[in-house]
């Protein structure tokens, strides 16, 4: 077993940058917010980033992104301005684990289509782009518990690389309360998805939201709004989950982020 302890850096970025103000850690993984007058434009290696009407924005590096990029921006009736963000690297648990039977590896053929179906929803409840700003307050943890599982982990099952684990795992006995870390809109609730259980995301605005799997209950529904600290579901340990815990990922689009970086840090377990 190959084990490489996760480096945690503490290090914020907030200085004003002719104009504009990163807010966030310069590393993989990471949220990085700022604020512009209204009617700025922004681009991170070219591609255009949403500003939205109050002047909020946000752009993310995902688990193992390039260590350079060049953010550009335009303030209303200014020339654009550009500057290299350099990201510090992070290292990541790896585990070996041999000698699994065939079926805890690869699902059974007869259920890749529910799987494939539930893939599906979980991208539509993602697509929601509009304008708004829920994800500029400070977050909050979603639920009380020690850390049990780290963003950016990985496991080797039988000599096979696995999927990376792109959330945080929170430990806690089935009924834990849930809340919602930031404001938003909850896009999905889905009691049995098949890897999930239960699986509840909410959307902060501008492509950025948060997933909670392995519910045990929710108390929320599609298109409901919530406000950040209100009760949204319970822990539990449904779906491919070995004990109870709470599994919370963070989204900006594509890029799968680490929500324990918008945190106060917490003990593992």
């Amino acid at each position: 077993m190959r084990k490489v302890v996760i480096l945690w850096f503490t290090l914020c970025l907030s200085m004003g940058v002719n104009g504009l103000e990163l807010q966030g850690q310069l590393t993989q993984g990471s949220l990085i917010r700022a604020t512009l007058p209204a009617g700025s434009k922004v681009w991170l290696n070219d591609e255009p980033v949403t500003v939205s009407s109050d002047g909020h924005l946000a752009f993310g590096f995902g688990r193992d992104a390039p260590l350079s990029h060049v953010v550009r921006w335009q303030l209303p009736g200014k020339a654009p301005q550009q500057r290299t963000l350099s990201l510090t690297p992070r290292s990541y648990d790896i585990q070996e684990i041999d000698g699994l039977p065939p079926k805890m590896v690869t699902p059974d053929p007869s259920v890749l289509a529910r799987i494939k179906e539930d893939s599906r929803k979980v991208r539509e409840a993602r697509s929601l782009r509009d304008d708004r700003s829920d994800f500029a307050v400070d977050f909050q943890w979603p639920a009380e518990g020690p850390i049990s599982g780290v963003y950016g982990s990985q496991r080797v099952l039988n000599g096979e690389p696995r999927r990376p684990h792109f959330g945080v795992d929170v430990a806690g006995p089935t009924g834990t309360p849930v809340v919602s870390p930031a404001p938003g809109i909850v896009t999905l609730w889905a009691p049995d998805m098949y890897y999930s259980g239960g699986t509840l995301i909410i959307d902060h605005g501008l492509g950025i939201n948060s997933t909670f799997l392995h519910l045990s209950k929710g108390h929320v529904s599609e298109g409901q709004r919530v406000e950040q600290g209100q009760l949204v579901g319970e822990i539990g340990a449904t779906g491919r989950a070995t004990g109870p815990h709470l599994d919370w990922r963070l989204n900006w689009g594509n890029e799968r982020l680490d929500p324990a970086l918008l945190v106060p840090p917490r003990a593992a377990k």
